[in-house]
């Protein structure tokens, strides 16, 4: 007995040792987490608690603008639309609250950040914008440096002022009390580039969000997808239309090294990642409006055709889903290699080109397995108030990993 009880606890030990189980395999991964952000345009019936804001990480108030060279709000009314929507982070502690600065058509960047002075002023009313309304941080929407679209205001020296006012904002945001998140909108097309120093802008943001919408505008000759996902080469529209003015557009203009050929989020991508852009600061955009044209004929179902001229400039998807979808004369259709969704009217020769709760699915698993920093999207009141929105598709793929 007594050699029993000494013996007995070697056997159990040996014994629990057989159940252990060994494993040569790596620790399982943790889930790659990304962004989700909204922007947003307060909507006629505003309402921010009933914004399915539990779906996104980050929602970006638009839009300031450049006004006497410091940031202010055009409509005074929306002092307290920002405030009610900064308000809800009590039920949703973990939304970042975002102002972006800027847009399409908007000017005074160029001259705002031309000198020290002129720039100090700006950066000094953004920090007490963000400290009053107790925000989360700033995207930067200047469309675009050294680039006078919409008839805005440029110069060659935008190139450079650009770096130094996202340094100086990130400088002076970085002295408030609540964490600030700097972004800035780039666009989805490689001529953008050219204009900004991209690596030492990168050094100080958090994210550059590109803008892979409008690859295809409503003034366009031919039709196209205006935000698809995947890398569309120049032989996947040979032979059409489009090929041909794009090839016209080349020859026309020979000293010109502009990227005529189609556009992608997937090629824009690995574009600025072969630039040496960290994945995690790259954010994808999608797109919750469409682009239609009419006189369109119907082959190839309308796509890559000439047309006659914007049928719709854009349509929020909300219309797209309650009145083209479900009318029989608009045939939905799928373009693999585009990885994009289009609609086609054969009656009234009109194309449509959109993002759909497939489309804005398979960018989030492109985000997610890239593990590049995220998706965004313009913008949140587009969407269907429907169960089954665009947002809850982008939130289901993120909830899922």
């Amino acid at each position: 007995m007594k050699i029993l009880r000494q013996v007995a606890p070697i056997l159990v030990l040996l014994l629990a040792m057989m159940y252990i189980p060994i494993s040569n395999s790596p620790k399982k991964q943790k889930k790659q987490s990304i962004v989700v952000m909204a922007y947003y345009v307060p909507e006629k019936d505003y309402r921010p608690d009933l914004l399915p804001l539990e779906q996104m990480t980050h929602i970006i108030f638009s839009f300031t603008n450049v006004i006497d060279g410091e940031m202010k709000f055009r409509d005074a009314e929306n002092k307290e639309k920002l405030q009610q929507l900064v308000a809800q982070r009590k039920k949703h502690p973990h939304l970042k609250v975002m102002i972006a600065c800027g847009g399409w058509g908007a000017d005074g960047f160029s001259d705002m950040a031309a000198t020290v002075e002129n720039r100090k002023k700006f950066v000094e009313s953004v920090v007490a914008f963000n400290k009053e309304f107790q925000l989360d941080g700033l995207d930067i929407d200047w469309e675009y440096p050294a680039i006078p679209a919409a008839g805005t205001g440029a110069r060659p020296e935008d190139k450079e002022n650009f770096t130094l006012l996202m340094k100086e904002l990130r400088e002076a945001l970085n002295t408030l009390e609540r964490k600030q998140i700097l972004t800035f909108a780039s666009a989805g097309w490689k001529p953008y580039y050219k204009n900004v120093e991209l690596l030492e802008v990168m050094k100080h943001v958090d994210y550059m969000n590109i803008m892979t919408y409008d690859q295809v505008g409503s003034s366009s000759p031919f039709t196209g997808h205006h935000t698809p996902l995947g890398y569309i080469e120049e032989k996947d529209i040979a032979g059409t239309p489009a090929a041909e003015i794009i090839n016209e557009y080349r020859k026309s203009r020979q000293d010109d090294d502009r990227d005529y050929g189609p556009r992608s989020a997937e090629k824009i991508v690995g574009f600025c990642l072969d630039q040496g852009v960290k994945p995690e600061q790259i954010v994808i955009g999608a797109a919750f409006y469409g682009r239609a044209w009419k006189g369109v004929p119907s082959n190839n179902n309308g796509l890559y055709e000439k047309n006659s001229g914007a049928h719709i400039g854009w349509s929020t998807y909300n219309q797209i889903r309650n009145e083209f979808e479900p009318d029989e004369a608009y045939k939905r259709y799928w373009d693999p290699v585009a990885k994009a969704p289009y609609l086609y009217n054969a009656r009234d020769s009109i194309f449509i080109s959109y993002d759909d709760s497939v489309s804005v699915r398979l960018k989030t698993e492109y985000a997610l397995n890239k593990k590049i920093g995220g998706i965004m999207f313009w913008q949140l009141g587009n969407d269907t108030k429907d169960k089954n929105s665009l947002l809850k598709s982008i939130y289901n793929v993120v909830a899922d990993r």
